[in-house]
């Protein structure tokens, strides 16, 4: 296999699901979900960290089978063309891999459907085959930089080698560190610190910044 020409970060909720967050798709399917969303926005505005926020997402998985998330999960909502893209990345040797806050079963189930190289996620703890109501381990936007900026360096790819497609607050920290960055569908933060923004419904919108970003590589 030929060494990779580049990496490519792509965030999860507000860029792949649009509209929404995994958690709050899932909440609103367990029979809740108001406290989450007020803790979402608390994050979004810089008044919580995403551990506070992750504490109280933990609780309403409760008892939940790992099987039953799942169940959710598949139901997300999605962007189109993530295949295509990803596709694409691999067919022009950048390596595209989810750099998300979500929980880690959605990124597994998003590596597993569409092949995605790796994923880094905040993981809710579980025991015989169901989630207990706590977080097992915390991840925050300076993690998720640098489970990007780790998974480039062991492709021996430095950080100007990486392009950021994300849309808030978490991503933020990639975008600087990264030689590209590209606020999809972003809010304001996100298009102010971004070197591209895009606005559209399929994730294929992003292919020609790529292309030009890597095409003299």
């Amino acid at each position: 296999m030929a060494e990779p020409r580049g990496l490519v970060c792509f965030d999860v909720d507000g860029t792949l699901v649009p509209g929404t967050s995994s958690s709050a798709w899932v909440a609103a399917r367990l029979g809740g979900g108001d406290a989450l969303i007020a803790a979402e926005i608390a994050y979004a505005e810089g008044r919580i960290t995403n551990e506070e926020v992750a504490t109280v997402d933990a609780r309403g998985w409760a008892g939940r089978s790992e099987a039953e998330i799942r169940a959710h999960l598949e139901t997300l909502p999605l962007v189109d063309g993530i295949a295509e893209t990803v596709a694409w990345c691999r067919a022009h040797g950048l390596r595209p891999i989810l750099t998300t806050l979500a929980w880690a079963p959605v990124g597994k189930m998003l590596v597993d459907r569409f092949g995605f190289a790796a994923a880094c996620g905040t993981v809710p703890e579980a025991d015989g085959g169901r989630y207990t109501g706590r977080v097992g381990r915390h991840l925050d936007e300076y993690g998720k930089r640098d489970f990007a900026l780790s998974f480039a360096a062991g492709l021996g790819l430095p950080p100007e080698r990486c392009a950021a497609i994300g849309d808030s607050r978490s991503d933020l920290k990639l975008f600087a560190a990264a030689g590209m960055s590209v606020a999809f569908n972003g809010d304001a933060a996100a298009r102010a610190a971004a070197t591209h923004v895009v606005d559209d419904g399929d994730l294929r919108a992003v292919v020609p910044l790529l292309e030009a970003q890597f095409s003299s590589v």
